[in-house]
């Protein structure tokens, strides 16, 4: 698959060098199982790039799980990555799965995750080396086969020297890091972008696609 196919069928709109080059890492790296790392401000695409690994990777067939680490209260966090027992704390009224079993043979993302707290990240390190965990409450290991790939808009490194994040757990993650540049560092990509999504928008909204001018690309 050459580098302009691989982007059309991923959505990855652009034309930068910056971009390319960043396509070409992918293509290398996604058909073996090596943990990916990446970095970029929000907004950037990293879950398009997440997935675009997913698809042409031999797991492709099987789940791609997404977990916004951010995005889920710590309380609750162990318990939707690692699922429970039944009766393991209050509210916990039937067995339940976890994301890590959901993307067993599949992949899973693990988006925003230097906003993990030290204790789950402690968990998750055993459950990448030894490919297998236990569920909250569970008294038996359970094994899983999975692909790790994290993203974060935060240094990484800056979070370790700070004790915000294991060091383990980030060498475990950065096998190989991918950095999304922002679009204001890729402006040959402005009117790519800005063109597949008016289009878009129009065909969503039954209407003609209006036309950029050359004053709206450039204000």
């Amino acid at each position: 698959m050459t580098r302009e196919e691989f982007k059309q069928k991923n959505n990855i709109i652009g034309k930068s060098q910056e971009l390319n080059d960043l396509v070409d890492v992918v293509i290398q790296v996604a058909p073996s199982d090596i943990t990916v790392l990446i970095y970029g401000e929000s907004g950037v695409g990293k879950e398009i790039f997440a997935r675009a690994i997913h698809n042409a990777s031999s797991r492709t067939d099987k789940p791609l799980i997404t977990v916004n680490c951010g995005a889920i209260p710590e309380g609750i966090l162990e318990s939707e990555l690692f699922g429970h027992k039944k009766g393991s704390f209050t509210g916990a009224i039937d067995h339940r799965k976890g994301y890590f079993e959901m993307a067993d043979r599949g992949t899973l993302f693990l988006d925003e995750i230097a906003e993990m707290p030290l204790t789950t990240q402690v968990k998750v390190l055993r459950a990448i080396e030894g490919k297998e965990f236990m569920r909250i409450g569970g008294e038996t290991l359970t094994n899983v086969d999975v692909r790790f790939i994290a993203a974060t808009n935060k240094d990484l490194q800056n979070e370790v020297d700070e004790k915000h994040f294991r060091e383990d757990l980030y060498f475990r993650l950065k096998v190989v890091t991918l950095n999304i540049p922002p679009l204001r560092k890729r402006k040959g990509d402005i009117e790519l972008l800005a063109d597949y999504f008016i289009k878009n928008y129009a065909k969503d909204n039954h209407m003609p696609q209006p036309v950029l001018t050359t004053e709206a690309l450039h204000s």
